[in-house]
């Protein structure tokens, strides 16, 4: 739990991880900007597109101007200049809205505590990737979810009320059909302020029991060192993601599950790796120890050549012996939905098929499983990649339907 006063040597972590989703192009990088100050873009690929490719991590923080009992995220207060109280620490996490990204937005659900919709006021709602991502959220189990009416600047009085009908009747037949809809524009600044007073009343921090063995959820992994650097300059491989229970601290000896694939006697396998804890950063600053919530990076003594391009996202990052079992084959109850959402012709969902590929996303996890028993109590699928999850766990179905993966239901973990 982070403290409640914030001095500025003093490095504050995140309480809880906030994704942002919704429809390509409704806002999405732009609020994150409002709200934290950074541009979440940085990937090349994705600042010449102008779309979210990968995972974007921005932190924000909460303050409250006792003097007009507004909120902001400065610590001064925008409306009578008065120092602020700082509240809390929340990490936002800026997750695609391209439809050919549905598998990495998926695996941002999985390390969040809530999600903020954003809906465009000057479109028609829903959008197919506004149904699906909802979708999603509801398939995921994420029950803390507020909608933002984004672009009200850009309609008239009547065409932004006539919108808000829009999104009402589209999550009347949800799990979200009582959330609160906000408009706003994240462009003009308009509203954002009541935003972040919604986010400190709607998003509570959850309980976090410290004292369970520590489980990291890998989202990103990367090589950090510039080319030519010296041997003894080296850094070693760097994890990004979230601590979802348990706390790890710098020294830690840690396991990496499924670990690296290698290839012997012409089979792929995974072996676990196991390293050290040289460095945490959370927010961008060094900190000695990690708790859940929020989004934060270890540097290891791995060579950064084995995790690369982020060669080991979805991975769990435990105490050696104490993480969940490696599985290439599971064994799922499946719950599937009426009918595929995202397609502007939404047909009905067909039982699965025996040798079917599905997309899979158990925990920050993405992969290729191939159905071998299609029996809806007991579907059996044999895995491109494995995956490391627990008896009760929730696992994401996705099927190829025409170009792509849609979403298709969920599987509970036998």
């Amino acid at each position: 739990m982070a403290k409640k006063t914030a001095k500025k040597s003093e490095v504050i972590q995140p309480e809880l991880n906030i994704a942002l989703v919704g429809h390509v192009d409704h806002g999405k990088t732009t609020l994150t900007e409002r709200l934290s100050g950074k541009w979440t873009d940085t990937h090349s690929e994705e600042l010449k597109k102008g779309i979210t490719i990968r995972l974007g991590y921005a932190d924000f923080s909460i303050y409250k101007c006792e003097k007009c009992d507004s909120y902001t995220t400065k610590e001064k207060c925008i409306k009578c200049n008065s120092d602020t109280k700082f509240i809390r620490k929340i990490s936002l996490v800026d997750s695609p809205g391209h439809e050919s990204l549905m598998a990495t937005m998926l695996s941002g659900a999985s390390i969040v505590d809530g999600a903020i919709l954003l809906v465009a006021a000057n479109e028609k709602c829903p959008q197919p990737q506004t149904k699906e991502h909802l979708m999603a959220l509801q398939i995921s189990g994420i029950k803390n979810v507020l909608i933002v009416q984004n672009k009200i600047d850009l309609v008239t009085h009547e065409e932004a009320l006539k919108n808000y009908q829009q999104i009402k009747e589209f999550l009347s037949t949800t799990d979200y059909k009582d959330v609160s809809i906000l408009p706003l524009s994240a462009r003009a600044n308009v509203n954002v302020d009541i935003l972040v007073k919604a986010i400190q009343e709607f998003f509570p921090t959850p309980e976090r029991d410290l004292k369970k063995d520590p489980i990291m959820l890998v989202a990103r992994s990367f090589d950090i060192n510039k080319p030519g650097t010296k041997p003894e300059k080296i850094i070693g491989g760097v994890l990004g993601g979230t601590v979802k229970e348990g706390k790890l601290t710098v020294g830690d000896e840690i396991e990496i599950l499924p670990g690296r694939m290698v290839e012997e006697k012409n089979r792929k396998i995974w072996k676990p790796l196991k390293t050290k804890i040289t460095q945490i950063f959370s927010g961008g600053a060094p900190v000695e120890e990690i708790l859940p919530g929020g989004s934060m990076a270890i540097s290891t003594t791995l060579d950064p050549s084995i995790i690369k391009s982020d060669s080991l996202g979805g991975s769990l990052v435990g105490l050696p012996g104490k993480l969940p079992i490696v599985h290439y084959q599971i064994t799922l109850e499946t719950h599937l939905l009426e009918r595929v959402v995202g397609t502007k012709e939404e047909t009905e969902v067909k039982p699965l098929a025996r040798n079917e590929p599905l997309m899979l996303n158990a925990n920050s996890a993405v992969t290729v499983g191939v159905v071998i028993d299609p029996s809806k109590k007991k579907t059996v699928c044999v895995l491109k990649r494995p995956i490391v999850a627990n008896p009760g766990d929730r696992v994401t179905i996705s099927r190829r339907v025409g170009d792509r993966f849609r979403l298709i239901g969920y599987g509970i973990l036998k």
